[in-house]
């Protein structure tokens, strides 16, 4: 009985140990993915070779639940990938800089920040294109030149704003 128990606990160590020292497994190109997946992720297909695993397996995340989003929730999820598909690596950066500092922010902030962004995409098209096109100016000389609401929402990026808050 001893030795058994022995057997099996050296049977474990060496088990763990050699899925400890696997390397996480890549995610799949762009042939690997199922038909849905590719379908869900179509407007990422010219950039999905270039993207890092990390992102790959956060875009996989999302075609999963994909299916049980609710059909406005869907064409969200699809504007808002296709907008950033638009996106230069630079200005993917920048957003994802932007979105670093949101997080930081106090939760009041953050929520007047969505209260503007709510005011903002209520706009008619032809006044958000307005101010999505005019050029930013820095901050000093925006706070000046702009009403508060206009400030902080960065109208060029609709595909890195907050998520509105749930309705109740």
């Amino acid at each position: 009985m001893a030795k058994a128990l022995f057997a099996l606990a050296l049977w474990l160590c060496t088990s763990l140990s050699v899925l400890a020292a696997s390397p996480p497994k890549k995610p799949p190109t762009w042939g690997e993915l199922t038909i849905e997946q590719q379908q869900i992720l179509s407007p990422l297909a010219t950039d999905w070779g270039n993207l890092e695993p990390e992102r790959k397996r956060k875009w996989l995340g999302i075609a999963k639940r994909y299916p049980k989003m609710k059909p406005d929730e869907q064409a969200r999820v699809q504007r808002r990938m296709q907008a950033w598909a638009k996106l230069t690596p630079k200005e993917r950066q920048a957003a994802r800089e932007r979105y670093k500092k949101m997080e930081k922010l106090p939760p009041d902030r953050k929520q007047g920040l969505k209260q503007q962004w709510e005011e903002y995409n209520r706009l008619p098209e032809e006044e958000r294109s307005k101010l999505g096109s005019s050029p930013r100016k820095p901050p000093a000389a925006a706070s000046k030149a702009r009403p508060p609401t206009d400030a902080a929402v960065p109208p060029a990026s609709p595909a890195i704003a907050p998520a509105p808050a749930p309705s109740q």
